[in-house]
């Protein structure tokens, strides 16, 4: 196995990837955004990446961090190591000239815009019902740490220009329906997909599934 480096979404803590990195075992990092900066915020959190990964990392990113996969790449390619490959699980595709906003569902923008408290958006998990989020994680224990994780993002980010990346290949793992179009998308282009009957928070709750594709992708890639 090749070293793997997990990308946490922005919107979650490194811990969201912790189950998965103790399955694929020795030589898998958590790259953590926690204390990344910015702005400008893309080039912090793809620094943050790239200044874990080993020459040869695949990287693997979940929910929002795949924006930053090209980036971090292009960043560790810059300082002559090589990148072994890009795996997004659940996640978004790059979107250079885009923001995260221009992304999201119809609404979504202004029901975020009205949750912020100057200028800095409620943790992830005060997005939604409470019920919404009990249902991805029954476990009290789990989702308290989960929750415990979160950060608290400048409403800045949001609206923040993602930067022209390389083009790259990659391989695409979907977890949920939330994420059909972008697997979709990595089909057309003619990437290795796998789909899997699972949920959003599956990388936290079956993370003995969500690793076994991931080799499985790489294998493929």
């Amino acid at each position: 196995m090749p070293p793997f480096v997990l990308v946490h979404s922005p919107l979650v803590g490194p811990l969201s990837w912790a189950p998965v990195a103790a399955i694929l075992g020795a030589g898998t990092v958590v790259a953590s955004l926690a204390d990344a900066g910015g702005p400008p915020y893309y080039p912090a959190f793809a620094q943050a990446v790239a200044d874990v990964a080993p020459d040869g990392a695949v990287l693997v990113a979940h929910s929002g961090a795949g924006a930053l996969l090209a980036a971090a790449a292009d960043l560790i390619e810059s300082r002559g190591d090589g990148v072994g490959g890009l795996i997004y699980v659940d996640a978004l595709l790059p979107y250079p000239g885009r923001t995260w906003f221009d992304t999201a569902p119809p609404g979504l923008a202004e029901h975020l815009r009205g949750l912020a408290e100057d200028g800095v958006l409620r943790p992830w998990d005060e997005w939604f019902p409470a019920e919404a989020i009990a249902s991805l994680l029954p476990d009290p224990g789990v989702r308290g740490r989960f929750s415990a994780d979160l950060p608290r993002l400048p409403l800045a980010y949001f609206a923040e220009t993602a930067p022209d990346v390389t083009d790259r290949p990659g391989a695409y793992l979907r977890l949920s329906e939330g994420y059909v179009d972008e697997a979709a998308e990595a089909e057309k282009r003619g990437w290795p997909v796998v789909v899997e009957d699972a949920d959003h928070l599956a990388v936290v709750t079956r993370p003995e599934l969500v690793a076994e594709r991931i080799r499985e992708l790489w294998q493929r890639l």
